[in-house]
């Protein structure tokens, strides 16, 4: 399995359903005509494209059919059933109708029919060259907008419907007041059931306050589509259409689109123009965040520093703002997220390399350039604002330093070696920042600290992925407050204060490089993770060492450590090696690493690598005689020349780090637990709780 997440969809009719759960993936397609490349391509090259599995097999089958393929022939390469392959031929068939009428308005009879099959407003505006707009208003003058059917619940009276053209409207209006949540959609890298968790407590604090929660959502492995969790659950693709339509049957007092992490936000302006009210934090505070050069202008309106960055849409203009800057640099698209296309370049020729990729594979897209703060701490705030005040519970702080993905990094709370001066500095930036974007709900914003300065890099006006762990963490229950303080209530009345903390509590990333195996699990600025685990104890060893065995990488108390890091690290390693070899460790190290632990008094064996000869590193691993790897690489080429011993780590189930400062978290958490003689405690969240003060 490689999957990260799903969607569902409910149709009077399978073309219905099937075209709803295609734009339901968050991919922007709309239908499933004209993806990618496919239309272009010969019927020989899709033939040859579709005998193998892959995610795009239904929109190259969808084209190969538009060519001519038989549902004999697809049948033969695919051995998907003939129905379904029937019924997607039906569905090119009458696309190739709509497709006569392009830049004309479509006659009433193929538009009505369009939507019994399950066609978009948005994928019919794109195929006819036609704004959407027009679309759906030739739809409402022919009366034909979505009725709604309940979905039947086994022995339970349940609010929980699904939208057709193809039925009689069964849904029945409440006049409560009511309020719509815009949940998270399909999990995938960069956003995932954490954001699953705000919407769910927003339906609870709805329902404690009197308003009916309507959830809209698709996502069937969330609670948030749980038929009881809200008052009203529409299992329904999250798209200006299906939204707008809902919204326009229930006439909610206003709908929230800041929990469900990216995906509301994307489609949040075009709602707010159609009429919907969009409750909290405008639009345009969100936009405006996003936005690099209005953000820019507020920072330095609020004498807030960031690290120096540009704009580039050439390799001249980013070599001209790179010699400006200096090296490193942060480079990336604009406008993605889970810091997918992220580097970290380190001169003129690896910053070449990337632009011309990047141009190739974002065309169009500006390039964003940013100092890159080598060394730096990086840390987090998630904050509660009302628009005139703000609270931020608890500081995380990354226990990996900057160039590691805020979602990769493993972070403790409270902070452990972040100044008391720090600290209130950015509590101070983000309740500056909060009430100047006028923020009403949640805010996360992302700092380093480097030459003894905080440093903004960015502010997200929403829910963070961090949100459950910092309301587990401290008890505050971000989401529930936020809620209420979007239905007009203030801070001040709140009585929330700072509090000290007697346990930490240590996040960890879990990765799916098992099922990846040519994946390189070196960690970087682009998210690589798939979920989270939290470790929770008395120290800040023993949440990690929880941490740790909870995310699937038990660390071992005894046996044999490979050690193998760059130049860079070396000093940061000594400390760790030492320790390990003072509590009964063999350590393993390669040839450089090897003389220098040797030199500083630290006794280890020197193994080979794989192109010195043998018996090398994977002979070792796989013989079963290592139990922790420790290897941090450098660069592109050495990453390409090491990756062969992470990779056997997780063939072979080794637990393996790849930075210096995980080890020394590493060291610190198997100190403490041989501290604790392994009588790690179990306690309830609830005990935690008890003894915040």
């Amino acid at each position: 399995m490689k999957a990260v997440g799903e969607v569902m969809s409910i149709g009077k009719t399978y073309k219905e359903a099937f075209q709803k759960a295609i734009r339901s993936l968050e991919t922007k397609r709309y239908g499933l005509g004209f993806a990618a490349d496919f239309n272009r391509r010969p019927l020989e090259d899709l033939m040859a494209l579709i005998s193998e599995p892959t995610s795009q097999r239904q929109f190259i089958m969808y084209e190969a059919l538009r060519k001519g393929a038989s549902i004999d022939d697809l049948y033969e390469r695919t051995k998907i059933k003939k129905w379904f392959i029937q019924q997607m031929k039906e569905l090119v068939d009458f696309e190739e109708e709509i497709l006569a009428y392009k830049g004309k308005e479509l006659p009433d009879n193929l538009l009505i029919k369009a939507k019994e099959d399950g066609f978009s407003d948005k994928y019919l505006s794109q195929i006819l060259e036609k704004p959407e707009e027009e679309i759906r208003g030739q739809r409402i003058r022919l009366n034909k907008t979505e009725s709604w059917c309940a979905v039947p619940v086994s022995g339970a009276d349940a609010s929980y419907y699904y939208s057709t053209y193809n039925a009689p409207n069964e849904v029945k209006v409440s006049d409560r007041p009511k309020v719509m949540i815009l949940g998270g959609g399909p999990n995938r890298i960069g956003q995932g059931i954490e954001f699953d968790y705000t919407c769910v407590h927003a339906a609870f604090a709805l329902r404690d306050e009197g308003y009916e929660s309507i959830m809209v959502n698709c996502n069937p492995e969330t609670v948030s589509t749980d038929y009881d969790t809200s008052d009203k659950l529409y299992f329904e693709p999250l798209t200006v259409e299906d939204v707008l339509s809902i919204y326009e049957k229930e006439k909610p007092l206003g709908a929230i689109v800041q929990f469900g992490g990216q995906t509301p936000l994307n489609i949040a302006r075009e709602l707010e123009l159609a009429g919907v009210k969009i409750l909290g934090t405008s639009p345009d505070s969100i936009d405006l965040a996003e936005d690099r050069k209005r953000f820019k202008d507020v920072m330095t309106k609020l004498d807030i520093p960031q690290p120096e960055s540009g704009t580039a849409v050439s390799l001249d203009e980013a070599l001209v703002i790179a010699h400006d800057i200096g090296y490193p640099l942060l480079v990336r698209p604009s406008y993605v997220l889970g810091g997918r296309g992220m580097e970290i370049v380190y001169d003129d020729d690896m910053l070449t390399s990337y632009i011309n990729e990047a141009v190739e594979i974002w065309p169009g897209r500006p390039i964003l350039i940013d100092r890159f703060l080598e060394n730096a701490i990086e840390c987090e705030a998630d904050a509660i604002a009302d628009g005139v005040d703000a609270f931020v519970p608890s500081v995380m702080e990354h226990i990996e330093l900057a160039g590691i993905h805020s979602g990769d990094s493993a972070c403790a709370i409270p902070p452990r070696t972040i100044p008391e001066k720090h600290l209130k500095t950015i509590n101070d930036y983000t309740k500056k920042i909060a009430v100047e974007l006028g923020v009403v709900g949640l805010m996360n914003i992302q700092y380093a600290i480097a030459n003894n300065r905080v440093y903004i890099l960015e502010a997200n006006p929403r829910a963070s992925r961090t949100v459950p762990l910092v309301s587990k963490v401290t008890g505050i229950q971000m989401a529930r407050i936020a809620t209420q303080l979007m239905l007009g209530k203030k801070l001040k009345g709140m009585g929330l204060k700072q509090k000290e903390y007697s346990h930490v509590g240590v996040k960890e990333s879990v990765f799916p490089f098992n099922m990846f195996p040519e994946v390189d699990p070196t960690l970087g600025p682009e998210m690589k993770s798939t979920g989270e685990v939290l470790g929770m104890a008395g120290t800040f060893g023993l949440a990690f060492f929880k941490s740790q065995e909870g995310a699937g990488q038990k660390l071992p108390t005894q046996g044999t450590v490979l050690i193998s890091v760059k130049q860079k690290d070396k000093n940061e390693i000594l400390a760790v090696a030492k320790y390990l070899r003072g509590i009964g460790f063999k350590i393993l190290a390669t040839d450089d690493t090897h003389k220098f632990l040797v030199s500083s008094g630290v006794d280890s064996t020197f193994i080979k690598k794989v192109h010195e000869g043998r018996p090398n590193i994977v002979d070792a691993i796989h013989n079963k005689e290592i139990n922790l790897i420790i290897n941090t690489p450098i660069g592109k080429n050495s990453k390409y020349d090491d990756s062969y011993i992470r990779k056997a780590a997780i063939k072979y189930k080794i637990p393996y780090i790849t930075t210096a400062a995980a080890a020394q978290a590493a060291a610190e958490g198997i100190k403490a637990y041989l501290q604790d003689k392994g009588g790690m405690e179990v306690r309830s969240l609830q005990a935690y709780h008890k003894d915040i003060r």
